[in-house]
């Protein structure tokens, strides 16, 4: 086996289309957003002889105070073949990488099964740790591969009323361009003050959105009523799978529903491009009326998505000092940076 890194966009997205189970975090536009961030990625590539076996976007990020990087894997690594063989050779490329580094740490957050015991029990044998999650663990799926009539009929009767209802009252869903960004960024921002998650400033957003609609793999949806913009959702795509990443609502004029509607037709459009999953991005992490996440959770499950458990992230350490330092101090300082914006700290919405 060989590990090659990848520098042309067109050769790792070709690579990871190829794979069974390709994620959007993983792709070249991704990296590169991050890029502007303050992460550096690297794409590799795990072979042996011409057969790909499996690829990791790396992003690595200097730790000042602690003069020392960390390494992240976002949705990754990604196998060319399911099965603790391949997931054991892609973590071992990964703790090379993390020693050669000198990193603090590698994390990992790959789209494994909760309830997977053998690569559990990969990442057990090897001495990685469960992590803190920077995505969400858990998810909704809607299986797309059926006609539009069996699409609605697994909804749930309340939300098939509610979609029609926005209908009747004149609700209109169209597809925004990059002159709408401002104003869906605007309403956004309202949103996460409403609702207590974290936003970041416009520059950024503006870089994920005017990315993924040039490459066409991003498409802005917006929901109006007599000419006024209620509800908006940015939708990313990706080989078979669409990502509900972004989503934002006025706080009045609730009762015409235009979520609802938005998130059917932007399920229509995403089935039209050839998607045969869509991911309604974040449930519980524990299906409880007590979880802060249960009212989106009802509003998501209406639409007749199966409840996805994942194992979330875990750690590879390779310098433990620095990783007790930077587990301790790390979310003390983002949080006082937080309350300093006067920006919530209750979570964020969309990936990190």
């Amino acid at each position: 086996m060989r590990v090659r890194e990848i520098c042309d966009s067109q050769e790792w997205d070709r690579l990871l289309l190829s794979f069974p189970r390709p994620h959007i975090l993983q792709s070249y536009a991704w990296g590169e957003i991050k890029r502007v961030t303050g992460w550096s990625p690297r794409r590799l590539l795990l072979e042996e002889g011409e057969q790909a076996l499996a690829a990791a976007m790396v992003l690595r990020r200097e730790v000042p105070f602690l003069r020392a990087p960390v390494l992240y894997v976002p949705k990754g690594p990604l196998l060319a073949e399911e099965g603790p063989a391949r997931l054991e050779a892609a973590l071992e490329l990964l703790e090379e990488e993390a020693r050669r580094e000198r990193a603090i740490f590698v994390k990992v957050d790959p789209d494994i099964a909760a309830e997977d015991v053998a690569a559990l029990e990969v990442f057990r044998r090897r001495s990685w740790r469960r992590g803190e999650d920077v995505q969400f663990r858990n998810t909704l799926l809607v299986d797309l591969q059926a006609d539009e009539e069996a699409l609605l009929r697994r909804m749930k009767p309340k939300t098939r009323y509610n979609i029609r209802l926005a209908e009747r009252r004149g609700v209109r869903v169209r597809a925004g361009t990059a002159d709408d960004l401002p104003a869906f960024y605007g309403l956004y921002r309202e949103t996460g003050r409403r609702d207590g998650f974290l936003t970041r400033p416009y520059p950024y957003y503006r870089q994920v959105w005017q990315t993924f609609l040039e490459a066409g793999w991003g498409r802005l949806f917006l929901a109006e009523h007599e000419g006024e913009v209620l509800a908006g959702l940015f939708l990313l795509r990706y080989g078979p799978c669409a990502w509900y990443m972004y989503g934002a609502s006025a706080g009045h004029k609730r009762e015409h529903m235009p979520n609802h509607l938005l998130q059917w037709e932007a399920m229509r459009w995403a089935r039209a491009a050839g998607c045969t999953t869509y991911d309604l991005w974040g449930a519980p992490e524990q299906l409880h009326p007590g979880d802060p996440l249960w009212g989106v959770y009802r509003f998501k499950a209406g639409f007749g998505g199966r409840f996805v458990a994942r194992i979330g992230a875990y750690d590879f350490v390779v310098r433990p000092a620095l990783y007790l330092a930077f587990s301790w101090a790390v979310p003390r300082l983002l949080a006082l940076w937080r309350r300093l914006r006067g920006e919530p700290t209750l979570g964020q919405a969309g990936p990190a």
